[in-house]
């Protein structure tokens, strides 16, 4: 093989150093573009984890509000079934009124009328002093079960200083209240 002169040396030197910058850049743009691509998706990634921290934030002061009103109305939402929540309720309003010193007449419970948003009716008949029928009817939000008094009926007894109270209460179906969406106003 025969030897190459100087210019024909030169002239592969500027070949092969063109030929590497050639592949130096175009190797260089490609790896600048995969970086670019995952910079890019890396700030996507972070945007949604700042929008998923907004929400929940919302939510969170939500849930203290909610733990609060659990707490204050001493009621659990989730311990709640339809089959047994009447007769619970029944026996939770009765504890109360003999807690607060008002003796507990007969109770009747009644089911619910088809259309309404309540599993059944309680009408209880009482008796006992002015401030424990009082104590009784604003301890009764506090029961634990989703309560609304319906009637109240307060009438002197012949004893001095004693009432008769006739309370008619409806015990909410929370199933029904939570499918209905948000009024429009």
């Amino acid at each position: 093989m025969r030897t190459l002169t100087p210019h024909e040396k030169r002239t592969v030197r500027f070949g092969a150093a063109a030929i590497a910058t050639y592949l130096l850049l175009f190797g260089g743009f490609q790896v600048w573009k995969y970086f670019a691509k995952t910079r890019a998706d890396y700030q996507q990634l972070v945007s949604q984890a700042d929008r998923l921290k907004q929400e929940v934030r919302l939510y969170d002061g939500r849930v203290l509000v909610l733990k609060k009103l659990m707490e204050s109305l001493r009621m659990d939402p989730a311990r709640l079934s339809r089959t047994s929540v009447v007769a619970e309720a029944s026996s939770a309003i009765q504890k109360a009124a003999m807690s607060g010193g008002v003796q507990v007449g007969p109770v009747r419970e009644s089911p619910a009328r088809p259309s309404s948003k309540e599993l059944a009716s309680v009408q209880m008949e009482g008796t006992g002093p002015v401030p424990a029928v009082m104590g009784l009817l604003s301890r009764l939000e506090s029961v634990g079960f989703p309560l609304v008094i319906d009637a109240v009926q307060l009438t002197p007894d012949m004893r001095p200083g004693q009432l008769k109270v006739n309370l008619t209460i409806l015990i909410l179906d929370f199933d029904q209240w939570t499918k209905e969406g948000a009024p429009h106003a």
